[in-house]
């Protein structure tokens, strides 16, 4: 499923090529992922995208209120309270196309754009998401969801970890926590800090939480630059492939040695999700179950009197 590095490489190549156009038509065929498709169907069409931008998982297409429709494009950026909500899911592509080039298969939305080309949402499994939100429920919606990993202060981001007692994998994947972290970058992340992903967020000490921060950061800005990571068949808004999969140093990679130490890789379930990690590099403290394992607790035996 796309995170953060692969959402913002999509929004950033959209921001380039269709802000500023205006919708002339939706076409719906599938919509079973969308929340209420009359409304696209209703709202959309005359409607200018003012911009597109990432908002943790989710790409926002900013839409230009009616009273904007004929400001120049450059105008068009403005601040706006309206906006197609996308969600790509685990196989979704959102990219734009020539209007004579032939549908894929499992197109299921087209929104026609004045300069003749169709931005077009591509998504054989249908796990992705697509909504028309404006004014109070769109605020609504989007205060679902923690800190932008990149944005969060040292404070703040120790705040949120320290501050509770599940595992720090399950923490990174918790999307009211940091929004935009998936399976592929908390692994990446949590082994660059050297940190077992089953400790608890509470038990973390404040410079693992301080360098754990960092590297999420790094790593993210890394995979970011490199156009995120394709796994299966993640594209970007030209279709063209990431690169940083080749950077990853745990994430996948079970059985193989550790770049660091040699150690082999293992994986584990946390919060249920496979985790990556370096058993030798990321040892598991006190209290922490291996694979497969639960922590031992000692019982008392009960003696009775006659």
């Amino acid at each position: 499923m796309p995170e953060l590095p692969e959402v913002e490489t999509v929004a950033r190549g959209l921001q380039k090529s269709v802000a500023g156009r205006r919708i002339l038509s939706v076409t719906l065929r599938k919509t079973d992922f969308i929340d209420d498709p009359a409304a696209l169907e209703r709202e959309l069409p005359g409607r200018r995208i003012a911009r597109v931008e990432r908002f943790g998982k989710f790409m926002l297409l900013q839409l230009a209120s009616q009273q904007g429709l004929s400001e120049p494009r450059e105008a068009a950026a403005a601040t706006v309270s309206e906006a197609l909500l996308v969600h790509l899911g685990m196989t979704g592509n959102l990219s734009l196309h020539f209007a004579n080039q032939p549908l894929a298969k499992h197109t299921h939305v087209t929104l026609v754009l004045d300069d003749g080309r169709e931005l077009r949402y591509i998504d054989p499994r249908r796990f992705g998401r697509m909504a028309y939100l404006s004014g109070e429920t769109l605020a609504t919606e989007l205060t679902r969801f923690g800190a932008d990993p990149l944005l969060v202060s040292e404070e703040e981001f120790a705040k949120r970890i320290s501050g509770s007692r599940a595992r720090i994998k399950a923490l990174l994947l918790d999307q009211s926590v940091l929004r935009g972290v998936g399976n592929i970058y908390a692994d990446e992340s949590l082994w660059a800090a050297c940190i077992h992903p089953a400790k608890s967020g509470a038990r973390l000490q404040p410079q693992e939480a301080s360098r754990l921060r960092k590297e999420l950061q790094k790593i993210l800005r890394q995979a970011i630059r490199m156009r995120g990571s394709t796994i299966i068949d993640f594209v970007d808004a030209e279709g063209l492939p990431g690169d940083y999969q080749q950077r990853h140093k745990v994430y996948g990679r079970e059985g193989k040695n550790c770049f660091r130490c040699g150690a082999r890789i293992k994986r584990m379930m946390v919060a249920g999700r496979s985790s990556h990690y370096c058993p030798s590099c990321q040892r598991a403290g006190r209290g922490i179950a291996g694979p497969g394992k639960k922590t031992k607790r000692k019982s008392r035996a009960r003696t009775s009197k006659k």
